[in-house]
């Protein structure tokens, strides 16, 4: 009998220390007219109690899709779970570049990754809907989404983050932002103001809890570098990391790591 109990007890700890749960979303946008899908992913104790939950939005690279983090790093849901909040993974399209293009105007992901998925989240999911619970990075492509959308909606995100992110847009050539910015003579101004190393000249009034990194045999490692500098002349609190390693999953998914124990930091600190 003792041998059953214990057994049975074994069976419940397990059962409580499921993971995460990781659902697939569509979501309506209004401003380009059809369904863009999402990843949720939802801490194990979420269907058990009445918590509300800071958000981490996690966006991915150029050529990859909502489903990338889930599919290619494991334990995504571990990090949910020990950080005790959400994940959500956007969809950037191929090469979206998280910008409300000023040549197709059916191209907004600006507005529909910084306004309507979070409003739908916050809507349908219990969060703690506020910028003091709301955090915005990824990778490559995603990286400069993160901080862009996070410096250009500091009223909306308290936290932002990159990890080897294309910082310097105007330097890059072919990556689908002709597509989606047009002519580089023409639109040379998008090119200019929307990167990264530029928007840090008008810096939000708003403070942002910022977080980069890169690697050192990464190819954009000295965009990360020139944006760190920048920075740092003009008293910007961040945090910067550089650690071996290139533009690879094996990089991002231990980069990832750090960057949710950072917003972990920030929400125990803003969050009441």
């Amino acid at each position: 009998m003792k041998k059953i109990f214990l057994l049975v007890a074994f069976q419940l700890i397990i059962a409580a220390a499921v993971f995460a749960s990781v659902d697939t979303i569509q979501v309506y946008s209004n401003s380009m007219f059809k369904n863009v899908k999402c990843v949720v992913i939802t801490p194990w104790n979420y269907t058990s109690t009445a918590t509300r939950y800071p958000v981490v939005y996690l966006l991915h690279g150029y050529s990859g899709n909502y489903g990338d983090w889930v599919n290619r790093v494991a334990g995504m849901q571990k990090l949910a779970d020990d950080n005790n909040f959400m994940i959500v993974c956007p969809d950037g399209a191929f090469g979206s570049w998280y910008f409300d293009s000023p040549v197709d105007l059916t191209m907004r992901f600006e507005t529909n990754v910084s306004t309507e998925i979070p409003t739908f989240i916050d809507a349908n999911y219990r969060t703690i809907a506020n910028r003091n619970a709301r955090a915005i990075t990824g990778l490559s492509m995603g990286g400069h989404g993160g901080l862009f959308l996070g410096m250009r909606h500091a009223n909306f995100f308290g936290a932002c983050g990159s990890m080897s992110g294309a910082l310097d847009v105007s330097r890059l050539r072919g990556y689908d932002l002709n597509k989606f910015l047009g002519d580089t003579i023409a639109n040379a101004k998008y090119y200019k103001d929307w990167a990264v190393v530029n928007l840090i000249d008008n810096y939000p009034t708003d403070t942002l809890a910022m977080i980069i990194d890169c690697g050192t045999e990464d190819f954009l490692i000295e965009d990360n570098r020139k944006a760190h500098q920048k920075l740092l002349a003009r008293h910007i609190p961040h945090d910067y990391t550089e650690r071996p390693g290139g533009h690879t999953w094996e990089y991002w998914a231990n980069a990832v790591t750090y960057q949710m124990h950072y917003f972990r930091k920030f929400f125990n600190k803003t969050v009441k």
